[in-house]
């Protein structure tokens, strides 16, 4: 039945087996496939119109990945009880897939791309998000849509110092290194992901690694499309132009746009307004005022021109477009505590980038609830960036956070994490919140070094503080020529070939994305690169010592307190109470916030006050249920009942003994009339716990003189 149905089976080094389909799932789109690792199976499909829409001079490419509920046989949480908006997990797996795959597109194609990737299928040990690249990809390959040269993405870890790629998800936990890697034959396109304080050397080793099984990958997605009988690709004519103007545009305006790139204003907007002035110029002396279209090719030209004339001009001067040397950082101003009511705050300021980050200690009742298709469980540390549209003086609708907003949150938590303190020495759920008040480059990493100030003043003991910083690059392929820019401003990431954004402490990195817009990055000036990173991270770090040279000794006044007590499981009850009464009662009266878990077949209650008395009544009343009482020990105890053969008083919160008529007093007591009254405090003397039934019996009068 299904005639056009092709299989292939993909070798990797390490012997895993990928198979990929097509023609048989979804034949109405431009391409589709499955690809199935063990028991996890995606389907990728990829559909583009035949003519672009009309003024389009980009590519308007759509990239989603979602996961279905089914493919694990889970029924999903909330309301509506199915699939909704993409949560942040499958954003910023969509960020990755979108990140390798647009550059290979030509620049000139400017189709409406819906590229779709759903997990279909799970299997606990094999992750979706390693495969979906490579889906992704194949789903291209067997289409007649045009594309420079296969691709796919690999997961590469070092586990016990063995590098491994697609692990089994066991291994993730305790890897030192974590990487998303995407690459074609030839070249590596994109980094992404965190690692445990490594060299450079491990990374670029890694990487390398992973090339090798990328290498596989395109090589077999070439021999499929070959297979399939889609080597010819769709004819397209996207673009006009008119080569007459483009000289005419690239005479006139390079020199101008040469001398201000040399001319080294520091000013965003100035900048901005005198390469407008320059365009400007040039159409006003036009015989002619220019049509539309020939105002679009005047734009796009200007552009092409501009960043010729910016490129050559830094690579010739070796001086970057505000003035600035090569791996030169911008002045930084750092404060810690700018904001009194925080529980940790920080206003970070490099040139004409600012994040004003805060820190927000909760409780185990505040972490993050997750329900995802392959992970049910909490968060109890979140870091949240915003961008709002005046950071760049722009007018914008605050809507929810975008993708791009997602992402940079997320490498910015990556950075951050494997520096916090872990089990009891951490009992929070940490909230970081970056606001990013102006921006010129790099704000996620101007959020990493918010962050880690904003931790250090909140008195959150990390292990070692991070800073971050953004490189770029640019290239000139016909003499060789490059230069390797640190700190990068938004013009240069956007004219330049390369944004790498590394994060680390001294000891090593702990977090990197990389992009890059060019073919043929050898690995020499990758590890140029970041050892020209190491220097100014370094620089960087410096300067958030300056501002706060260690964590601060004290949480703020009004930060809650914490106390972790771990009691026998068989006290839990006795703490909670019948129907949470015992320790609701404590919350009430204490002012408290008592939480209580069975871990490790133990019991773990932890209490948070922002008053010392609060947390001091709380552990006593809590030390005091689960206290056992010790045969010997005097107490001061309260009546609670009184019966014929003696009373029934309170030693500890929760524990009664019984004081016998005959251990009141030596002289022999007829009855308990007028003896005791319930409320009276007693001392007493516990004398003997019951083996059987564990009750206690208590005296009073071994406390008296006996009688001669």
């Amino acid at each position: 039945m299904f005639t056009n149905f092709h299989k292939k089976t993909v070798v990797m080094p390490d012997g895993q087996q990928i198979v990929v389909e097509t023609g048989k799932l979804a034949r109405q789109a431009d391409g589709a496939v499955t690809v199935r690792l063990g028991n996890t199976m995606l389907l990728a499909t990829i559909v583009a119109t035949k003519d672009p829409r009309p003024g389009i001079d980009f590519l308007p490419l759509t990239v989603d990945y979602q996961e279905k509920f089914a493919a694990n046989g889970k029924i999903p949480g909330g309301f509506l009880k199915r699939e909704r908006g993409l949560s942040e997990h499958e954003i910023l797996i969509c960020r990755l897939l979108d990140r390798a795959l647009r550059p290979m597109f030509p620049s000139d194609y400017h189709a409406d791309i819906q590229i779709m990737v759903s997990l279909i299928s799970v299997d606990a040990n094999v992750l979706p998000d390693a495969l979906a690249g490579f889906a992704a990809a194949a789903a291209i390959a067997v289409s007649d849509i045009p594309f420079e040269a296969p691709v796919s993405e690999v997961r590469v870890i070092k586990h016990n110092g063995q590098l491994m790629v697609n692990p089994a998800t066991a291994f993730l936990e305790d890897a030192t290194i974590n990487l998303i890697v995407a690459g074609t034959v030839d070249n590596i396109l994109m980094v992404e992901g965190e690692m445990s304080e490594v060299s450079e050397a491990e990374m670029l080793e890694a990487i390398k690694f992973a090339h090798e099984s990328i290498m596989v990958q395109c090589k077999a997605l070439a021999e499929f499309t070959i297979q399939v009988g889609k080597t010819e690709k769709r004819t397209y004519n996207h673009e006009s132009h008119d080569a007459e103007l483009e000289a005419k545009v690239a005479e006139f305006m390079y020199k101008p746009m040469y001398d201000l790139a040399a001319a080294s204003i520091t000013d965003k907007s100035a900048r901005k307004d005198a390469y407008k002035k320059v365009k400007e110029s040039f159409i006003a002396q036009l015989p002619e005022p220019p049509t539309s279209e020939q105002s679009a090719w005047i734009n796009g030209y200007a552009k092409k021109t501009e960043k010729k004339a910016m490129r050559d001009a830094v690579m010739d001067t070796k001086i970057r477009l505000d003035g600035r040397k090569l791996n030169q950082i911008r002045q930084i101003e750092a404060e810690v505590d700018y904001l009194p009511g925080a529980h940790g705050s920080a206003l970070f300021t490099r040139g004409e980038t600012q994040s004003l980050t805060t820190v927000t200690l909760g409780t185990k009742l505040d972490e993050q609830i997750i329900d995802l298709t392959m992970f049910d469980g909490t968060h109890k540390f979140m870091l949240h960036y915003n961008f709002p549209g005046f950071s760049t003086g722009e007018v914008k609708p605050n809507r929810a956070p975008a993708r791009r907003e997602v992402g940079h949150g997320n490498l910015a938590y990556r950075a951050l994490k494997k520096v916090l303190p872990k089990g009891d020495a951490n009992p929070y759920t940490i909230r970081i919140v970056s606001d990013i008040l102006e921006s010129n480059g790099s704000s996620s990493m101007a959020t990493v070094c918010a962050g880690t100030m904003a931790l250090m003043d909140a008195g959150i003991h990390i292990s070692a503080p991070v800073s971050g910083i953004a490189m770029g690059l640019i290239t000139d392929t016909a003499t060789g020529r490059y230069a390797i820019l640190s700190d990068i401003l938004g013009d240069e990431d956007h004219l330049g070939d390369m944004d790498f954004k590394v994060t680390g402490t001294e000891k090593g990195i702990t977090a990197c994305q990389m992009d890059l817009k060019v073919d043929g990055l050898p690995y020499e000036v990758l590890e140029e690169a970041l050892a020209q990173a190491r220097e100014g991270r370094l620089h960087i770090l410096g300067k958030i010592l300056e501002a706060i040279p260690a964590v601060k000794p004290d949480l703020k006044p009004h930060a809650p307190r914490s106390y972790v007590l771990h009691i026998e499981r068989e006290s839990i009850g006795a703490v909670i109470g019948p129907g949470g009464k015992i320790v609701q009662e404590i919350q009430r009266v204490t002012g408290a916030t008592v939480v209580i878990e069975e871990i490790d077949n133990h019991g773990k209650v932890s209490i948070f006050a922002t008053e010392a008395a609060s947390m001091d009544r709380a552990v006593n009343w809590i030390k005091g249920i689960v206290a056992v009482p010790e045969v010997g020990t005097v107490y001061e105890g309260k009546v609670k009942s009184i019966q014929a053969f003696g009373a029934f008083v309170e030693i500890m919160p929760g524990k009664e003994g019984l004081l016998h008529i005959s251990e009141i007093k030596w002289e022999r007591l007829p009855t308990m009339d007028g003896i005791l009254e319930v409320g009276d405090m007693v001392k007493v003397k516990l004398i003997e716990v019951d083996k059987k039934s564990g009750k206690y019996r208590l005296s009073a009068k071994v406390l008296l003189p006996r009688p001669e």
